[in-house]
């Protein structure tokens, strides 16, 4: 019997496990389902609901899936690595009303919840998050470790690289496939904002047209 952790126990993490679940069902319902969280302590356990890390890392009789729930894309990666070195393997979970088209390329660990789009011709990189309502477009390209938060529309022809995180409702234009739109590593675009020109890497943006953050 395989058991399938779900590291991070919090509010993304809640409502992924639903997901996970039905996953897991479909394909192998006598396997285990299970929270699992660096911060958890004994008294802290809710039956077999959720589960310490240690203690599903050094599980031994039973075949390990994860996947991580957790926003920070840097947080995200540390643990994707510390769990495959441990023999743990990626799973990734995909939502029930999920629409995924054709000549996809999605890699591994990915999070696409309820009604999310992935249209045609995008290659998306490892471990993406995106969350419900968010779509890619056509001809996108979509790094590892990144997050789309609820309600993002990702249009056609756009380059997202590594890292970034891209807020609540956010509206990235197309570009072409001469000159795509660009945004960078790291890059943060603010909730509701309208992107129309290039991100540089580490860069936040806000606003409409977006333009980058001033403190």
């Amino acid at each position: 019997m395989a058991i399938y952790g779900l590291v991070g126990v919090s509010g993304f993490g809640r409502e992924v496990m639903p997901l996970l679940k039905a996953n897991i069902d479909n394909k192998n319902p006598s396997s285990q389902c299970v929270f699992v969280d660096t911060k958890l302590s004994k008294n802290q356990i809710k039956g077999n609901v959720e589960m310490l890390e240690q203690d599903f890392l050094e599980n031994k009789s039973q075949e390990k899936f994860f996947n991580v729930a957790i926003a920070d894309s840097k947080i995200r990666r540390k643990v994707v690595e510390k769990y495959i070195l441990e023999g743990c393997k990626p799973i990734s979970i995909i939502s029930e009303t999920a629409l995924i088209l054709d000549r996809n390329d999605i890699g591994d660990g990915a999070i696409l919840c309820g009604f999310t789009h992935v249209t045609s011709d995008a290659k998306i990189g490892d471990y993406f998050h995106c969350n419900i309502y968010s779509y890619v477009a056509h001809d996108c390209i979509i790094g590892n470790y990144v997050t789309f938060a609820p309600q993002v529309c990702c249009n056609g022809n756009v380059h997202i690289n590594d890292y970034a995180y891209i807020g609540t409702g956010a509206v990235i234009k197309q570009g072409t496939p001469e000159k795509p739109l660009v945004i960078g590593e790291g890059a943060i675009v603010g909730m509701g904002a309208v992107v129309t020109k290039d991100v540089a890497p580490y860069e936040v943006v806000v606003g409409n047209p977006a333009k980058p953050f001033q403190k």
